[in-house]
């Protein structure tokens, strides 16, 4: 029995939650923000601004700059999945209740999807009433040609009603490999949940194996996280350096007023998380931020849902005190379909692109933003970047030219950087929500007053 103990111990999450905090303890956050100035500052003067050097100069430069940035986020991008299907397996595993497990998911992807479209619409409340787009003139960033293009039709790639039955069918992954492939998250997390409800129900026994072999695939993946997280300051630096050559600083000052209003709509919304957290966890925002500070940097560090997620789960179950069967199944779940800095800063977006190349948008083209933003954020990879390939998508179904992505591609990191934190503190809060309903249900089924089923019967 102690065999079995020490290899649980040995194959849990808590090796690499003390690595991951180290890192953070060893100011991890603070050579980011030291490679992001650096960056910007290198990207200036390697800029054809200053004319050190030519343009196509230049772009070789920052082309080999960046290369460890790439090279950070194709390791995040090779694991995710991975971690992802072996994360919400056991996190299912972890509890022997199917009527629990029920409940708990139920729960989980309706507090997910309720505070997701309460994120992006925030985010486009602010847009509107802010207009960041009407401080910025496209015709100086080279993108006047795109100005009055026409955009695909938003219409013409919806599904229609009589097709909904057939598109409901299409997320339950045919061939799961091939879900893999495509990196097509929605149907993993779908094929996790069957795979792992069907361990949940089967003899212990039986299922021993592939738990093992799914707590190894773990291990390995959270040890490339954890190689990864050392190329994170130097990923920043290169990738801001680039970016900064190739945009200029005109552009970096005028989108001032759009960083800032997409910082306010996560201000807001972090400030709303915490409201939840005191009225359902009883938990102060000062009690809640010094317990999930170390998550926060580390989400601000890495950009990357899924490289936190083993800080996260371990700060669930500590300070905040959430039972090991909700951390280990939410947090998993929260790292895939719980985007909502993500899906704040696409609203925003969307609408300051808009504004910029003038394209009015009616009230059903906001509703439009919102659902979109909502479902593309739902199953979207939890590695850096991956905002920017949903609002490619957001633009193409409100009649907005694609190319408008270049415009906020230059302060794409910060933002990037900041919506994280909101990610992982949704997932933290969404902890603590359905610990107290759990707690609420246990209570009820254990109330003195009401006999049990065994009584009943007897009697």
């Amino acid at each position: 029995m102690s065999g079995g103990q020490d290899q649980t111990r040995r194959r849990s999450l808590l090796p690499f939650a003390y690595s991951l905090q180290a890192l953070v303890r060893g100011r991890l956050w603070l050579q980011v923000l030291v490679g992001m100035v650096l960056g910007v500052g290198t990207g200036l003067l390697i800029g054809p601004t200053t004319g050190l050097l030519s343009r196509e100069t230049a772009s070789v430069v920052g082309n080999w700059l960046a290369f460890p940035g790439h090279l950070f986020l194709a390791l995040i991008q090779m694991i995710v999945i991975p971690l992802v299907f072996s994360s919400i397996i056991r996190g299912l595993c972890s509890s022997d209740d199917i009527d629990q497990l029920r409940r708990l998911g139920v729960r989980a992807v309706l507090f997910f999807v309720l505070t997701t479209a309460i994120a992006v619409t925030i985010g486009v409340a602010l847009a509107l009433f802010i207009r960041p787009g009407d401080y910025v003139d496209a015709t100086n960033l080279g993108l006047a040609s795109a100005i009055g293009a026409p955009a695909e039709a938003a219409g013409s790639g919806q599904a229609r009603l009589l097709d909904l039955p057939a598109h409901v069918l299409t997320l339950l992954p045919s061939n799961p490999l091939s879900s893999m492939v495509e990196s097509n998250m929605l149907q993993i997390v779908i094929f996790a949940s069957i795979f792992g409800v069907a361990l949940v129900v089967m003899q212990r026994d039986k299922a021993r194996p592939v738990l093992d072999l799914l707590a190894s695939l773990q291990e390995v993946c959270l040890t490339i996280v954890k190689w990864a997280m050392w190329l994170a300051p130097l990923a920043v630096f290169g990738l801001m350096a680039r970016l900064t050559a190739d945009t200029g600083p005109q552009a970096l000052l005028g989108m001032l007023v759009y960083v800032a209003t997409v910082l306010l709509g996560l201000g807001l919304m972090l400030g709303m998380l915490l409201v939840v957290a005191r009225i359902y966890g009883g938990l102060p925002p000062r009690v809640f931020i010094g317990a999930a500070k170390d998550v926060m940097l580390l989400a601000f560090s890495t950009s990357s849902s899924a490289a936190v997620m083993p800080l996260s789960i371990k700060t669930a179950e500590g300070p905040l005190k959430v039972k090991k069967h909700i951390s280990q199944f939410v947090i998993p779940l929260g790292a895939t379909i719980n985007m909502n800095g993500t899906a704040l800063y696409q609203g925003v977006a969307a609408i300051f692109i808009a504004q910029v190349f003038g394209v009015e948008i009616g009230s059903a083209g906001l509703v439009l933003i919102v659902l979109t933003s909502v479902g593309a954020s739902i199953g979207s990879p939890a590695t850096p970047g991956v905002g920017i390939v949903i609002l490619s998508t957001i633009l193409v179904s409100i009649g907005v030219p694609a190319s408008g992505i270049a415009l906020i591609m230059g302060v794409d990191r910060l933002l990037d950087m900041s919506r994280t934190v909101i990610n992982v503190c949704g997932d933290l809060v969404a902890c603590i929500v359905l610990d107290r309903m759990d707690q609420t249900d246990t209570e009820v089924t254990d109330d003195p007053a009401e006999p049990s089923r065994a009584e009943a019967e007897t009697t």
